[in-house]
């Protein structure tokens, strides 16, 4: 069993950062394509951005330029670094990798 756990969500100024965290644990050596999604109220889940296991990485449209991916292999940790929050990134974000999916971490951006 994997277990994944994010934390670092909260409730920020538009403009403002965040760096969210989610940490394997139990049967995992390293990460394979590690996600992370979002879900606002009412609405579906959304891919906000990905990193392969060699490091590359890809972004949804509405984050690219503000959101970076990030993983520490040894901590077995996958970081979303989160600049110029904007309203509409208000949500549950959502680690996943190898079919198993955290619990999510709120992340609210209100004036």
């Amino acid at each position: 069993q994997v277990q994944l756990v994010e934390s670092g969500g909260g409730l920020v100024q538009p403009g403002e950062s965040l760096t969210l965290s989610c940490v394997a644990s139990g049967n995992i050596a390293s990460f394979g394509i590690a996600n992370w999604f979002r879900q606002a109220p009412g609405k579906e889940r959304e891919f906000v951005a990905r990193i392969w296991p060699l490091g590359k990485t890809d972004y949804a449209d509405s984050v690219k330029g503000r959101f970076s991916v990030s993983k520490d292999n040894a901590k077995l940790t996958i970081y979303l670094q989160m600049n110029n929050l904007k309203p509409e990134d208000t949500g549950v974000y959502i680690c996943g990798s190898g079919g198993h999916w955290g619990q999510g971490t709120q992340v609210t951006v209100s004036s």
